[in-house]
């Protein structure tokens, strides 16, 4: 039996913007922001809402890399691997995460969509290599061991918010 979505919090967001083709970005970006990812049912939805066809929201959310058509976990962990971190053994860093995690280069999201790991070509932190981001936040000069340390604290992190 299929679930129906729940368009309430996409209602909450469209009422936050101007119904035409300027709020587009704004409202994908607010979508993503509370889905982690943008959900293939919000595009009929929003595209009725504001007036523009489902091809051309679906375009732009294509078109945007900070975009994601598939589920991303709570916490996102994004591995630089651009020369500076490269060379400075960022690789044994995402070799470690994703062991930890049991995610490979073609699974990045864990099941229970706890934790995403991506490698990105350069952070634009490459005076603090190897670096990587949780959630936007840089972690500098990281080490598999470091890695696995803030694996440890997210989980508690984790564990502490289950318990409220």
């Amino acid at each position: 039996m299929d679930q129906k979505f729940d368009f309430t919090i996409v209602d909450q967001i469209l009422e936050n913007y101007p119904k035409d083709e300027r709020s587009t970005i704004a409202i994908l970006q607010d979508i993503q922001e509370h889905y982690h990812y943008l959900p293939q049912e919000v595009f009929p939805h929003v595209a009725k809402a504001i007036g523009v066809g489902e091809a051309r929201l679906f375009g732009v959310a294509t078109f945007y890399e900070n975009f994601s058509l598939e589920p991303k976990g709570k916490y996102v962990l994004r591995c630089c691997d651009g020369t500076a971190c490269h060379v400075r053994g960022s690789l044994p860093i995402l070799n470690r995460l994703r062991e930890e995690l049991g995610l490979t280069g073609d699974k990045k999201t864990t099941d229970d969509l706890n934790f995403t790991v991506e490698t990105v070509s350069c952070l634009g932190a490459c005076g603090l290599a190897p670096a990587m981001t949780v959630n936007g936040t840089v972690h500098p000069a990281m080490t598999p061991d470091k890695a696995s340390e803030l694996l440890k604290e997210l989980r508690a992190e984790l564990e502490k918010e289950g318990e409220e």
